[in-house]
């Protein structure tokens, strides 16, 4: 969640009842000028001057809860004052308690300082005021799933798909939960729904390619992989579950391009050069195969696999059967099951 506030509908707050009479009129004018002035220099992200002027505004008229309101973003947006910023939403909120807006801030500048439960309060008083106020339904969404309070947000994010169907947002973050809780068919559905409103939206290709291999629909999951690194080229997972279908299809080159991407991505990938030796070897290139290993096993020194498949490369392609049994070894002192590798250590003991 962004600690952003925003600056929602200002220019209509200066069109709110502000008519007054009589000797109250010239001073009602200063402060709506210094107001207006805040605002505009808040947009131009001029904060101290925003602040000194809004709190001219409040000076004149004591009672101005938009002036409140705009002095708590311009506190939590450019000067990181939350706790300012929370007292200044509380008073635009006393002074207006039917202040929507000013309660969705109080809740966000609530997150940002990790008073969950408050925030959770005022998202809501938000809501009880306006029951279709987008963008507090997507901040209680966000934060009953950074709570892991998942049905909850499963909820929420519903209320926000029944008020726009299209919201990208809501459609990727109900799919993600749905995935996780083992409802694919309903996650894909989504996730579907979503790529033909957004097709570069890289995550959601991710996330069907993830559920299609699951399926088994390899075809599918490669598409899919396909489309997330178009969509992103420095998509590093993408880049390695692509190479890894590839690597199964037995299009050795190709695979090994993906492997390669993705330690020029990530060059800490230890299962990423374990694989990348697995196709190495497989294409014959031992030198740099065994490079490939030792990388995985020096980022991850206690990667069994690592060491499996290292011995395999050792005892198969190099005969050399010192090291296989040197590499199996500490494939089972890590934890290694394999039955024909115990089997052959137990041999080779007696």
């Amino acid at each position: 969640m962004s600690a952003q506030i925003r600056l929602m509908a200002l220019a209509g707050m200066l069109a709110l009842g502000l008519f007054w009479s009589g000797d109250v009129f010239a001073a009602a004018d200063e402060a709506k000028k210094y107001y207006s002035q805040g605002m505009t220099q808040a947009s131009q992200g001029k904060y101290d001057a925003a602040a000194e002027s809004l709190r001219k505004a409040i000076e004149i008229r004591p009672k101005f809860a938009e002036a409140y309101h705009l002095l708590g973003i311009v506190y939590a947006n450019g000067q990181r004052r939350f706790s300012d910023a929370a007292d200044s939403f509380k008073k635009a909120i006393e002074l207006n308690p039917n202040f929507a807006e000013a309660y969705y801030n109080l809740g966000l500048v609530y997150q940002v300082q990790g008073k969950m439960v408050e925030a959770e309060q005022e998202l809501k008083r938000a809501l009880a005021i306006h029951p279709k106020y987008e963008e507090a339904l997507v901040a209680l969404a966000q934060l009953y799933e950074r709570q892991q309070a998942y049905p909850k947000a499963v909820t929420a994010y519903g209320q926000i798909l029944a008020l726009k169907p299209d919201h990208l947002e809501a459609l990727y973050a109900l799919g993600y939960l749905y995935e996780s809780q083992g409802r694919s068919q309903e996650a894909r559905d989504l996730l579907a729904k979503l790529v033909k409103l957004k097709p570069d939206h890289a995550d959601a290709h991710y996330l069907l390619g993830t559920i299609a291999e699951k399926a088994n629909s390899t075809p599918e999951a490669e598409q899919a992989y396909r489309k997330a690194v178009a969509a992103r080229p420095d998509f590093v997972d993408a880049h390695y579950n692509l190479g890894f279908i590839l690597k199964s299809k037995g299009e050795l080159e190709a695979a090994a391009q993906e492997f390669r991407t993705t330690v020029k991505l990530r060059p800490d990938y230890a299962d990423a050069y374990m694989n990348l030796g697995v196709v190495y070897a497989l294409q014959r290139k031992f030198n740099d195969a065994e490079q490939a290993y030792e990388e995985a096993i020096r980022l991850r020194p206690a990667m069994a696999e690592a060491y499996y498949n290292l011995g395999v490369f050792y005892e198969f392609h190099m005969r050399d059967t010192v090291r296989a049994l040197a590499t199996y070894r500490k494939y089972l002192e890590l934890g290694g099951t394999d039955e024909r590798v115990q089997r052959i250590v137990r041999e080779f003991k007696k």
